[in-house]
């Protein structure tokens, strides 16, 4: 998967990006014989930016796009799960942000209910981490 922080970044565009990987996963597919995937980011400032992107992947033959629904918002979560939906593309989640909310007990939003609303907003898939946390255990 892309990284949840490689958005479209100076050095390193998204559409390069995607080209790129697509390149690579279509490689990988012919020496192994096997299907291969990846998950391209396609996080951004607008829902529209991020439909464009997921045009790209679509048309790139890459059925898995990747959204940070916190730091993207759950309406442009669900504009893009109605899209993926309607196009046949898998919506990976990533759960990016999402310490700054839950990780205080006394105040913050357990996961579970993240993860809920997330469900709700249209997410096929969740990245949720280990059980331990991150960079623990």
């Amino acid at each position: 998967k892309d990284d949840e922080n490689v958005n479209s970044q100076p050095f390193m565009r998204w559409r390069d990006r995607f080209l790129f990987v697509a390149g690579a996963i279509y490689k990988a597919q012919a020496e192994a014989g096997e299907i291969k995937g990846h998950y391209l980011n396609v996080t951004a400032a607008t829902s529209e930016e991020m439909i464009k992107r997921t045009v790209c992947a679509k048309e790139l033959g890459l059925p898995i796009v990747m959204h940070d629904y916190i730091t993207g918002g759950f309406t442009s979560n669900t504009s893009l799960s109605l899209y993926c939906r309607d196009h046949g593309l898998l919506l990976h989640i990533h759960r990016a942000m999402h310490a700054v909310i839950d990780r205080q007990r006394n105040h913050g939003i357990h996961f579970r209910v993240l993860a809920k609303a997330l469900r709700l907003s249209g997410g096929d898939h969740l990245h949720s981490g280990t059980v331990v946390g991150k960079l623990e255990g």
